[in-house]
Protein backbone atom coordinates (compact mmCIF):
# COMPACT_ATOMS: atom_id res chain seq x y z
CA UNK A 1 0.00 0.00 0.00
CA UNK A 2 1.54 3.59 -0.63
CA UNK A 3 1.61 5.77 1.82
CA UNK A 4 -0.98 8.00 2.90
CA UNK A 5 -1.79 11.47 2.22
CA UNK A 6 -5.09 11.62 4.31
CA UNK A 7 -6.79 9.45 7.31
CA UNK A 8 -9.65 9.71 9.34
CA UNK A 9 -9.85 9.19 12.76
CA UNK A 10 -13.02 7.93 14.68
CA UNK A 11 -13.93 7.15 17.80
CA UNK A 12 -16.79 4.24 18.10
CA UNK A 13 -18.58 2.65 21.29
CA UNK A 14 -19.04 3.69 24.93
CA UNK A 15 -16.19 6.24 26.15
CA UNK A 16 -13.47 5.00 27.96
CA UNK A 17 -10.10 6.82 29.50
CA UNK A 18 -7.50 7.35 26.94
CA UNK A 19 -9.56 7.53 23.92
CA UNK A 20 -8.06 11.23 23.83
CA UNK A 21 -4.83 10.11 24.57
CA UNK A 22 -5.22 7.81 21.08
CA UNK A 23 -6.05 10.51 19.21
CA UNK A 24 -3.51 13.12 19.77
CA UNK A 25 -0.95 10.36 19.45
CA UNK A 26 -2.55 9.50 16.12
CA UNK A 27 -2.52 13.20 14.79
CA UNK A 28 1.03 14.02 16.24
CA UNK A 29 2.30 10.27 14.69
CA UNK A 30 0.34 11.40 11.22
CA UNK A 31 1.65 15.54 11.20
CA UNK A 32 4.90 14.33 11.52
CA UNK A 33 4.69 12.05 8.51
CA UNK A 34 3.29 15.04 6.67
CA UNK A 35 -0.14 12.90 6.60
CA UNK A 36 -3.42 14.93 6.64
CA UNK A 37 -5.50 13.68 9.37
CA UNK A 38 -9.84 14.36 9.03
CA UNK A 39 -12.02 13.83 13.04
CA UNK A 40 -14.73 11.92 11.92
CA UNK A 41 -17.30 13.07 14.76
CA UNK A 42 -19.71 10.64 16.19
CA UNK A 43 -18.41 7.17 15.16
CA UNK A 44 -19.36 6.53 11.13
CA UNK A 45 -21.88 9.20 11.22
CA UNK A 46 -18.69 11.41 10.31
CA UNK A 47 -18.75 9.31 6.95
CA UNK A 48 -22.76 9.69 6.91
CA UNK A 49 -23.82 13.31 7.37
CA UNK A 50 -22.56 16.34 5.91
CA UNK A 51 -20.27 18.78 8.07
CA UNK A 52 -19.02 15.81 10.64
CA UNK A 53 -16.03 15.60 9.07
CA UNK A 54 -13.10 18.25 10.07
CA UNK A 55 -9.58 18.52 9.66
CA UNK A 56 -7.54 18.24 12.95
CA UNK A 57 -3.53 18.87 13.47
CA UNK A 58 -1.83 19.23 16.59
CA UNK A 59 -3.06 22.53 17.89
CA UNK A 60 -6.63 20.91 17.93
CA UNK A 61 -5.15 17.99 20.30
CA UNK A 62 -3.06 20.10 22.88
CA UNK A 63 -4.20 19.77 26.23
CA UNK A 64 -6.61 16.60 25.80
CA UNK A 65 -4.91 14.25 27.58
CA UNK A 66 -6.44 15.44 30.69
CA UNK A 67 -9.98 15.25 29.40
CA UNK A 68 -12.32 12.08 30.07
CA UNK A 69 -14.81 11.04 27.01
CA UNK A 70 -13.26 11.68 23.61
CA UNK A 71 -13.41 15.08 21.67
CA UNK A 72 -14.79 13.63 18.80
CA UNK A 73 -17.83 12.27 20.04
CA UNK A 74 -19.16 9.02 19.70
CA UNK A 75 -22.07 6.61 19.20
CA UNK A 76 -23.05 3.27 20.42
CA UNK A 77 -26.15 2.02 18.75
CA UNK A 78 -27.72 -0.62 15.99
CA UNK A 79 -26.33 -2.63 13.71
CA UNK A 80 -24.93 0.38 10.38
CA UNK A 81 -25.69 -2.67 7.81
CA UNK A 82 -29.20 -3.17 8.89
CA UNK A 83 -31.43 -0.45 6.62
CA UNK A 84 -31.62 2.41 5.04
CA UNK A 85 -30.55 5.85 6.86
CA UNK A 86 -32.20 9.27 6.12
CA UNK A 87 -29.39 11.83 5.60
CA UNK A 88 -30.30 16.09 4.69
CA UNK A 89 -28.66 14.27 1.21
CA UNK A 90 -31.43 11.56 0.89
CA UNK A 91 -32.05 7.99 2.06
CA UNK A 92 -29.01 5.92 1.79
CA UNK A 93 -27.76 2.49 2.58
CA UNK A 94 -25.66 3.07 5.70
CA UNK A 95 -22.64 1.07 4.71
CA UNK A 96 -22.93 2.10 0.87
CA UNK A 97 -22.74 5.82 2.17
CA UNK A 98 -20.16 5.31 4.14
CA UNK A 99 -17.94 3.96 1.03
CA UNK A 100 -18.80 6.80 -1.01
CA UNK A 101 -18.42 9.49 1.88
CA UNK A 102 -14.84 7.67 1.95
CA UNK A 103 -14.01 8.24 -1.39
CA UNK A 104 -15.04 11.59 -1.73
CA UNK A 105 -13.74 12.69 1.44
CA UNK A 106 -10.36 11.62 -0.84
CA UNK A 107 -8.91 9.45 2.35
CA UNK A 108 -6.65 6.91 1.90
CA UNK A 109 -7.35 4.67 5.27
CA UNK A 110 -9.21 5.19 8.33
CA UNK A 111 -8.03 5.12 12.40
CA UNK A 112 -10.98 3.43 14.43
CA UNK A 113 -10.69 3.09 17.93
CA UNK A 114 -13.15 1.33 19.72
CA UNK A 115 -14.43 -2.14 21.04
CA UNK A 116 -15.64 -5.42 19.83
CA UNK A 117 -18.77 -3.44 18.78
CA UNK A 118 -16.88 -0.85 16.64
CA UNK A 119 -13.98 -3.10 15.20
CA UNK A 120 -16.60 -5.74 13.89
CA UNK A 121 -18.63 -2.84 12.15
CA UNK A 122 -14.58 -1.30 11.36
CA UNK A 123 -14.30 -5.61 9.75
CA UNK A 124 -16.71 -5.15 7.63
CA UNK A 125 -16.10 -2.04 5.79
CA UNK A 126 -12.82 -3.86 5.30
CA UNK A 127 -14.16 -6.57 3.41
CA UNK A 128 -15.68 -3.71 1.46
CA UNK A 129 -12.61 -2.19 0.06
CA UNK A 130 -11.59 -0.01 3.25
CA UNK A 131 -8.09 0.17 4.51
CA UNK A 132 -7.83 0.41 7.77
CA UNK A 133 -6.41 0.27 11.63
CA UNK A 134 -8.08 -1.36 14.58
CA UNK A 135 -7.53 0.17 18.10
CA UNK A 136 -8.91 -1.88 20.68
CA UNK A 137 -10.43 0.32 23.40
CA UNK A 138 -12.73 -1.13 26.07
CA UNK A 139 -13.06 -1.68 29.38
CA UNK A 140 -14.16 -5.28 29.44
CA UNK A 141 -10.58 -6.16 27.85
CA UNK A 142 -12.55 -8.37 25.60
CA UNK A 143 -10.55 -8.19 22.16
CA UNK A 144 -9.20 -10.83 21.09
CA UNK A 145 -5.21 -11.01 20.43
CA UNK A 146 -4.91 -7.98 22.78
CA UNK A 147 -3.10 -7.93 26.53
CA UNK A 148 -4.56 -4.78 27.46
CA UNK A 149 -7.27 -2.59 25.85
CA UNK A 150 -7.54 1.14 26.08
CA UNK A 151 -9.65 1.57 29.16
CA UNK A 152 -9.11 -1.34 31.20
CA UNK A 153 -6.24 -0.13 33.28
CA UNK A 154 -8.41 2.43 34.93
CA UNK A 155 -11.47 0.87 35.08
CA UNK A 156 -9.81 -2.10 37.15
CA UNK A 157 -8.85 0.71 39.13
CA UNK A 158 -11.97 2.13 40.29
CA UNK A 159 -13.55 -1.21 41.13
CA UNK A 160 -10.32 -1.80 43.26
CA UNK A 161 -11.12 0.97 45.12
CA UNK A 162 -14.52 0.03 45.32
CA UNK A 163 -13.61 -2.82 47.40
CA UNK A 164 -11.00 -1.42 49.81
CA UNK A 165 -13.38 1.30 50.68
CA UNK A 166 -16.38 -1.89 51.36
CA UNK A 167 -13.90 -3.52 53.46
CA UNK A 168 -14.50 -1.62 56.22
CA UNK A 169 -17.84 -1.42 56.18
CA UNK A 170 -18.35 -5.37 55.71
CA UNK A 171 -15.83 -6.02 58.52
CA UNK A 172 -17.56 -3.32 60.90
CA UNK A 173 -21.27 -5.21 60.01
CA UNK A 174 -19.42 -8.76 60.05
CA UNK A 175 -21.09 -8.92 56.63
CA UNK A 176 -20.12 -10.77 53.49
CA UNK A 177 -20.55 -8.17 50.69
CA UNK A 178 -21.11 -8.96 46.97
CA UNK A 179 -19.49 -6.33 44.84
CA UNK A 180 -21.07 -6.68 41.03
CA UNK A 181 -18.93 -4.89 38.31
CA UNK A 182 -18.87 -4.62 34.53
CA UNK A 183 -16.86 -6.78 31.83
CA UNK A 184 -20.15 -7.88 28.95
CA UNK A 185 -19.32 -11.65 28.47
CA UNK A 186 -15.48 -11.45 30.05
CA UNK A 187 -14.41 -10.95 34.13
CA UNK A 188 -11.25 -9.53 33.59
CA UNK A 189 -12.32 -6.95 35.54
CA UNK A 190 -14.15 -8.69 38.17
CA UNK A 191 -10.64 -11.26 38.45
CA UNK A 192 -8.32 -8.41 38.71
CA UNK A 193 -9.95 -5.93 41.00
CA UNK A 194 -10.71 -9.27 42.94
CA UNK A 195 -7.22 -9.80 43.21
CA UNK A 196 -5.43 -6.79 43.65
CA UNK A 197 -8.15 -5.71 46.51
CA UNK A 198 -8.54 -8.91 48.31
CA UNK A 199 -7.59 -8.98 52.06
CA UNK A 200 -6.45 -12.25 53.75
CA UNK A 201 -6.48 -12.39 57.79
CA UNK A 202 -4.46 -14.81 59.35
Amino acid sequence: MPTPKKIGVLTGGGDAPGLNAVIRAVVKAAHNARVEVLGLEDSFDGLIFPGKAKPIGPRDVTGILRLGGTVLGTVNRGDPFAGPIETPDGSFIYADRVCAMFEQLSLDALVCIGGDGTLAIAHEFHKMGIPLVGVPKTIDNDIVGTNSCFGFDSAVSFATDAIDRLHTTAEAHRRVMVVEVMGRYAGWIALHAGVAGARTSF
